[in-house]
């Protein structure tokens, strides 16, 4: 028989054994130190919190289980550290980051590049292009009769703003980890 505990990540409630409630404790505060923002690390933490979340969502699907050791340490592996160094718990576990992982890119206009609203430095990142090819393209399509104001206009509306750290990771397809949501942390720069 295993104790479990219920436990909130990321504004969802998990049941979760309490060796791996210990380990993913052991990790959180870990991570915490690691960051070295002092008090400003509280938006990375519900970055971290809110991409936990969503992995053990992934992982448990709609079956009714209990989060266990093996699924916090797959979570660890996928997030590392914020230095790029590996935990080792009391166990002597390291988490290291699996390869193979390959992130997708997501549409998002881009706060931190924008000229305007963002869109053209957004839609750079989602194609992988330089952000003055697509301006330039822009204009041309101004000049050639207006289609480029209603495209910028249309995608303005559609695409969301990248706020969080989270977002900014998937809108330049890296992997969200924990060196890139500390890299990305508005807070951080």
């Amino acid at each position: 028989m295993k104790k479990v505990v219920t436990v909130g990540i990321g504004g969802r409630t998990f049941v979760i054994d309490e060796d791996a409630y210990q380990k993913l404790n052991l990790y959180l505060s870990r991570f915490k130190e690691r960051t070295k923002m002092g008090l400003q690390s509280s938006d990375v933490m519900e970055d971290l919190e809110s991409r936990i979340a969503e992995l053990f969502t992934e992982s448990l699907g709609t079956k009714l289980e209990v989060v266990n050791i093996t699924m916090v340490n797959n979570v660890i592996g996928q997030l590392g550290m914020p230095d790029g160094e590996p935990m080792e718990d009391d166990f002597g576990f390291k988490g290291e980051p699996q390869p193979g992982f390959n992130p997708s890119r997501k549409l998002f206009r881009d706060p931190d590049n924008k000229s305007l609203g963002g869109v053209c430095s957004g839609l750079a990142h989602y194609l992988n292009v330089d952000v003055v090819l697509i301006r330039v393209l822009f204009v041309i399509a101004l000049i050639m009769g207006g289609a480029g104001f209603w495209a910028y206009i249309i995608i303005w509306i559609v695409a969301p703003m990248a706020f969080t750290a989270t977002q900014k990771c998937e809108m330049r397809g890296l992997p969200v980890t924990a060196e890139n949501l500390k890299r990305f942390s508005t807070y951080y720069k």
